[in-house]
């Protein structure tokens, strides 16, 4: 059903263009999404996005070690691992050990303190494959910083996947329904058309996957206007439509920054198969002191992060 008409769309306030690949650890070969913007209140609550495209890893070798990212401390913030395709293991000093595969999603709270490593599971290892990731840092607010760690395993099954039609052109009614979907819209957090997402969060946020099989299909998705709205093209090419009809082309794995100007975000497809990740949330409009892999609201508060973490607070 189309947005109604007393619904304005939001326009594009900046688009960041894909960044160059580089490394973290030897198992994920990423694009820096936020590139300059990272740990900037522009895109709170969001901190920062890796993203790594499709790449074939080969079989490990007798004897040869997993590849990833060995043990590091986290506190201040939330880790969100998406997996596309591929498995990513992980252990934390919490205690918990859980191997993500392809459609899950791994939510992590370090909240005042915690160490943990990712690694390409087990089995992916010993077969191989196509992997493909990404993963987001989520602020968190100044009165939750400190709060315990905690972990959510959260499964694809357990993702609610909404289905979504192509707008209605202008002239048509507004009313109806019809039986032809162009996509549908996972729901990892946040609420779609009614439907809530599975993830916990310490304040609003939203985090949709969403796909758009049909080329050139225009579709409107609702977002809070008082929310942050983040575009990431993960595959294929979008325009975002204005509400004086202006596109915006938004090219793959680039990403569109939106202005509060409505409660509608208008697409359209360029190509058929387009997979989108689409983010936000209240901006917390707090003082943000990152360094490493510490986010807190002063620097006083990363020394004291660092004093913790050599003195053994954060466990092991």
């Amino acid at each position: 059903m189309a947005a109604s008409s007393s619904k304005l769309l939001r326009t594009v306030k900046e688009i960041l263009p894909a960044t160059p690949k580089h490394w973290v650890g030897d198992g994920f070969n990423v694009h820096p999404v936020f590139a300059g913007k990272a740990f900037t209140e522009e895109m709170s609550p969001f901190l920062m996005f890796d993203y790594a495209p499709p790449k074939e890893f080969h079989p490990l070798k007798s004897g040869q070690s997993p590849k990833g990212v060995g043990q590091h401390p986290h506190r201040g913030f939330e880790t969100v691992t998406v997996a596309f395709k591929g498995e990513v293991e992980h252990a934390d000093s919490m205690g918990n050990r859980d191997v993500i595969q392809s459609g899950d999603v791994q939510w992590m709270t370090a909240g005042r303190g915690i160490i943990h490593q990712e690694f390409h599971s087990e089995k992916f290892s010993k077969t191989g494959g196509v992997f493909e990731m990404c993963q987001l840092w989520v602020n968190l607010p100044k009165e939750h910083k400190m709060t315990k760690p905690g972990y959510q395993p959260i499964l694809s099954k357990d993702i609610p996947a909404v289905e979504i039609y192509e707008a209605k052109k202008e002239g048509e009614e507004e009313c109806g329904t019809t039986t032809e979907t162009v996509g549908n819209v996972r729901v990892i957090a946040g609420s779609f058309q009614g439907t809530k997402g599975p993830a916990n969060t310490f304040s609003p946020v939203e985090l949709w996957d969403v796909s758009v099989s049909k080329d050139s299909a225009i579709v409107d998705l609702p977002f809070p206007e008082t929310h942050s709205c983040i575009v990431f093209v993960r595959r294929g090419k979008v325009s975002i439509i204005s509400e004086d009809g202006q596109k915006e082309r938004v090219e793959p794995q680039s990403v569109a920054l939106t202005e509060k100007n409505g409660s509608v975000v208008r697409i359209q497809a360029e190509e058929a198969d387009t997979s989108l990740l689409v983010m936000g949330g209240v901006p917390l409009n707090e003082p943000i002191a990152a360094r490493g892999p510490f986010v807190m609201n002063t620097w006083d508060e990363i020394m004291q992060a660092n004093r913790d973490f050599q003195s053994g607070n954060f466990g092991r």
